[in-house]
Parts: structure tokens; sequence; C-alpha cells
């Protein structure tokens, strides 16, 4: 079942953009809009456009755009419904259901909630058994021995399991939740070869509930506490509809504020990890839980911060087996350190050992960055062997090659050198070699690309204008008059006409090639026929998420002139706003000449074509006349907006 109409209403109506985004990441006022880094993609200058009075957002730099309420899914990992909840939360706003939905709608809703309850039921059950005998005796002297304090325990929502086939599936059913749904959450398994045997998928182990980002139970991490051999030491919740391990990093719910705010996360491999260092004080930790880091992941840590601290057990044979996961974390372009525990410890067990300020001060003692840490591993083994220290210096330079920004990049090569002791040019020249090799198989990747895609009829039509085709002429001028219908359609060109009505009337006989554009305009149409004069705002209720990005590239201004450089200089510009009807006359002009040009070069095949079949002489006749008369409507437009076509 979905979320009812009047909230929705509710929620765009109190959600602010500027309050909404300065939840995520500090805003700069600069001319009328505020500016940000994009928290969406790696960059050093501002991109991230914030326009309060408009109420969206907009980054030129990777081109994510909308309101709060997208601004919520993009950041958080939303669909749109939970981002309604989630900012209905914030503003205090009740959430009513939509009672007018479809029955596919209210199956699918139903099921997915049912799966967050029934994991949300599990997660109160095992959390409820450590106050029993069973659970007391196992589960919470176990972490009670980690020196996991009550409000840590409460803080994860840690738990026990019950020794026993079905105690979760009795007090599930029970509670009214249905085997097929605790099947589907990955509560419970079927008996190989007897689907009528079901039984708990956890037993007799401590469990660590995996959150989402909005802190809802979506899985479990379930330790055993015994030595038998026979049994996993770790069993985890399988891929459901709500859980998929690839998106998701154990603890980020717990330190996704604290991530922000200290501009860094530091990543470690366990659950028990994560727990250890929120007692030591450091909440900005997450973990992969024992598996390879994805690219999913990398992105969820991006969405944060830019900087990522790895913290490595002591083991230098592990420690090289994960180096991988540090060249992933550049590619997303993350800037990343390192730190390494005294042999035969991990996060978890030095923490304890040292106590949390001697753990904090260790941490900001030893972090280096990714270079010097790589070189040091394995500078010992290639001092004295030329084949390890050329394929050291391989590695390094392989790594290298994954930073994006070639500033950074530069600044670690010289630092590569040095510590190498090798010049500067060789590591500069090998890893030219590699972002050259890497550039040319992304160009015939895209080649091929393009080969397996249908080329658009009028990109083999001639045109003079910079090799650009036809097509994206066209595209580009129906963009530049969708863009003034949206912003000025409602300002007035005389007392008696709207700029609307002037522009409708004038292009009414052109047909819209651009698909988006032609929604826009069918938009704008029914709007005004049900007597609504469209602001831009307007648009961005629409439920089409192509309509909504268009409407905010065409309403955000990449740049704007400062009203105090103009004052300081007595320079003061003009602006297309200044003298409306001259701007909206020449822009219609502007696309009739590209509509025109479209149609000589159509009518120009036709006549080659004609020769090449001898078609009758009345058929190039009138193929010559109409090519004459649209010629003519050409020189008239070009004659009226100034442009001058040599031969």
């Amino acid at each position: 079942m979905g979320i009812s109409r009047a909230t929705t209403e509710k929620v765009r109506e109190r959600a602010d953009i500027e309050d909404v985004v300065n939840d995520y990441v500090p805003l700069k006022k600069k001319g009328q809009n505020l500016w940000a880094c994009c928290p969406f993609h790696n960059e050093k200058s501002p991109s991230f456009s914030v326009s309060p009075a408009k109420q969206i957002y907009k980054c030129f730099g990777c081109g994510k755009a909308g309101d709060p309420i997208q601004f919520v899914m993009d950041i958080e990992g939303l669909g749109f419904g939970e981002a309604i909840k989630h900012l209905a939360v914030k503003y205090g706003i009740e959430v009513e259901e939509d009672h007018a939905s479809t029955p596919e709608d209210i199956q699918a809703y139903n099921e997915k909630e049912s799966l967050y309850i029934a994991l949300n039921f599990a997660k109160d059950f095992f959390v409820q058994n450590l106050q029993t005998e069973e659970g007391r005796a196992i589960g919470l002297s176990y972490f009670k021995e980690r020196g996991f304090s009550q409000s840590i325990i409460e803080k994860f929502d840690l738990g026990y399991t019950l020794d026993g086939w079905d105690h979760l599936l009795k007090a599930a059913k029970a509670a009214g939740h249905s085997e097929e749904i605790l099947l589907k959450a990955g509560l419970i398994l079927q008996k190989e070869g007897d689907q009528t045997r079901v039984y708990d998928r956890f037993r007799g182990r401590v469990t660590f509930t995996i959150h989402n980002l909005g802190g809802k139970p979506i899985g479990f991490g379930a330790r055993i506490l015994t030595q038998d051999k026979k049994q996993p030491k770790y069993i985890n919740s399988p891929e459901t509809d709500v859980y998929h391990k690839s998106d998701v990093l154990y603890g980020m719910f717990q330190a996704k504020k604290s991530i922000r705010e200290k501009d860094n996360c530091y990543l470690v491999e366990g659950y028990t990890d994560v727990v250890s260092l929120h007692l030591s004080g450091i909440e900005n930790v997450v973990a992969s839980s024992g598996t390879s880091l994805t690219e999913n992941q990398i992105k969820l840590i991006k969405r944060f911060t830019d900087n990522v601290t790895v913290l490595f057990d002591g083991d230098s044979a592990g420690i090289k087996a994960s180096l991988r996961g540090i060249d992933m974390l550049l590619e997303g372009g993350l800037n990343v350190k390192a730190v390494v525990f005294p042999d035969g410890d991990d996060p978890d067990s030095y923490s304890r050992k040292v106590g949390s300020q001697a753990f904090t001060d260790y941490l900001e003692k030893n972090a280096q960055d990714f270079i010097a840490f790589k070189i040091g591993l394995h500078a010992d083994e290639a001092s004295n062997d030329p084949i390890k220290r050329a394929d050291l210096i391989k590695q390094v330079v392989s790594s290298l090659s994954k930073i994006a920004d070639p500033i950074i990049r530069s600044v670690y090569v010289r630092q590569s050198a040095s510590l190498l002791e090798i010049e500067e040019e060789i590591i500069q020249v090998e890893l030219n070699k590699i972002i050259l090799k890497v550039q040319k198989d992304q160009y015939f990747r895209d080649q091929r690309d393009d080969e397996t895609q249908e080329t658009p009829f009028e990109n083999f039509l001639p045109t003079k204008e910079e090799g650009i085709s036809f097509s994206s002429q066209l595209e580009a001028q129906e963009r530049e008059m969708i863009r003034m219908l949206v912003n000025y359609g409602f300002e007035m060109v005389s007392e008696e006409l709207s700029v609307c009505e002037y522009l409708l009337q004038e292009t009414q006989e052109l047909v819209f090639e651009t698909p988006v554009f032609t929604k826009i305009l069918k938009l704008y149409q029914e709007a005004l026929a049900n007597k609504i004069l469209p602001h831009p705002q307007h648009f961005l209720t629409s439920q089409d998420i192509e309509v909504r990005n268009e409407i905010i590239t065409l309403i955000s201004p990449k740049h704007e002139i400062s009203k105090l450089w103009e004052e300081r200089h007595k320079i003061f510009t003009a602006t297309e706003a200044d003298d409306l009807a001259k701007s909206i006359y020449e822009n219609i002009l502007r696309l009739k000449r590209k509509v025109l040009k479209k149609m000589l070069n159509e009518t120009l095949l036709k006549i080659k074509e004609a020769e090449t079949n001898k078609e009758s002489n009345e058929s190039m006749d009138n193929f010559i006349k109409v090519y004459m008369e649209l010629n003519r409507f050409l020189v008239d437009i070009n004659k009226q907006l100034g442009i001058v076509i040599s031969n």
C-alpha cells in the first residue's frame, strides 16, 4: 500500500531544500544560490548548486538533480515512499496510506513491509533471548567478556539465538508471521529433500543485526561460540528483497553522522571490530563483514566522505591478499590511508588490550598514506632482490593509475620515486603507458557500443555547421524553446499577450522530435487547458523522472554574474530577460531555421534519389520547387537574424 497523495503534498510543502541538503553537506552562498562540492562524485571545486527560490539542487559535474525528495532518495539510497517517510519523520508529518492503490501495488507493498516486520520481530526476539537463562549464560556472557556495555548492546541490537531447531519459528508463527515470509526473509530454512520440514537458520549463536541506512533490520550475522569445527564460525542472512550484501556495510547506520562530521571513514573487516571501536569512542567505522569490497559499497562510503582509513590485522599474508581493496577505493575516487596493528592483533583485540585513549592515539600516529603503506609492506623482501623490486614498482604504478585526479596522482608519483629511490620520469613513463592503454581500451569499447546502436538518419545528412549532426542541432534548439517556455511562459510580452501564448502560436505547426521535450510541451498544454499558467515548480511534481531532471537542467543557470563585480567595475551586462520580446522572437526564428535546414537536406536527398531512379520530370520539378521555396524562407530568416552565409 502506497503513501497517500495528501502526505506527499504535505512533505513537498514542508521540506526545504537548503535544510535537507545541509544535513549532509555544508552549503556556502554565492549569488542567489548555495554551492558545495557534490556529495555524489569526487570533485575539488564546487559544482553542486542549491536554489532555495526554486527548491531544487543540480550538480553541473555529474548531472544529479532534483527536489528535496529526490535528494533524500539519491543520498540515502531510498525509494520514493521511503524518502517520503524519512522526510515526514524529519518534519513531524503523520504518514497516511493511499487506499486507492491497485491490488498489485498493495500486494507488493505488503510483502515488502511484511519482510521488514518479520525481521524486526526476529531482532527483538534475539535481543530478548539475552535475558533468558541460556542467553545470559552464553550470549550475554560472551559480550561482557569482550567488554561490550549494555548501551553498546542496545545500540547495535546485539542478541542471541537459542540452541534449538525452531524457537524463532514457533514464536514468529504465534505472532502471526507466515512461513512464506519467514523463508523470504532468510530467517528459516527448508530441509533438503523435504519441503514440509522447516527450521531456524540461526541456532545457538550470538547475533549482530544488520541495518539499512534508515535503521531498519534487514539481515543478521551470527557467530558460533563453541569449538565445533563442522560448523562455520559465522553464518549470514542470504540475499533477500530487502537485503543486498553488495550494497550494505555493517555499522553504516550508526556511523554515517560521525563519518560526515569527522570527514573520514575507518574500514574494518568484522562485526566485533565495529562494536569495539564504538566502545573506544570511535564511531566513524564500518565493516565489509569479511567479504570483498564492492563498487556499490565504495559508492556508499563516498556519499559521506572522500577519505578512508583501512585498518588491517597484524598479519602480513592477510594484508597482501587484501590490497586489491585499496586499489578499488582509489579507483572509486577516495583518498586512502592504512593502519596496521601489531602482529597477532586485530582492531577488536588491540582496543581491548590497550584501552580507548591509547587505541585512538595509535590510529592517529600510525595512519600512513597508501603509497608509503604499500612500499613499506614489501620493502624488506624487495631490497636485495631486483626481480621483487621491479615487481613492487609495477604494483605501485598500477595503484597510481587508479587515481583519477591528475594533481593528486602527480604528488604520489613524486613521493613514490623518493621512497623507491628511482627516477620520477621512469614511474611517469610506465604510468602513462597504463593510462594510455586504459583510454584506448575504453575508446574501442565505445566504438563497439556505437556500432551496435541504431544511428539516427539525420546524422548522415550534410552540414556545414562544425560537423554537428542536424539531429543534435535541432535538439539543442528545441531545448532552448522549451527552456524559454518553462522559465518565462508566465511573463507578458505585451499588455495582452503572454510569452507562452506567443511561443505556442508561433510554433504550433512544428513537431518536436526530442521525446522529453514533446512530453514537457504536452504537460504545459494540459495545464493551460485546466486554466493553470504553470511556473517551473509545476513540473517538478511530475511522476516522470526524465521530465523532472530535464526541467531542473532548464531552470538551473550554471553561471551567475556577481552584482558586486558589476558595481565595482561599472560594467552591467544585458540578460535575455531585459528584452524578453526580442529574446523570444529570435529563439523562435532559430528553431524554425533548424527545422528548415533539416527539411532542405531531406528534400535534396529526395532530388538525388529521383535522379538515381530516373523518375519523371514532373516529380523532379516538384522536388526542386519545394527546395527553392524552403530556401527562400531560410534566406529570409537568416536576414532577420543577421546571419551571413558565405559561398
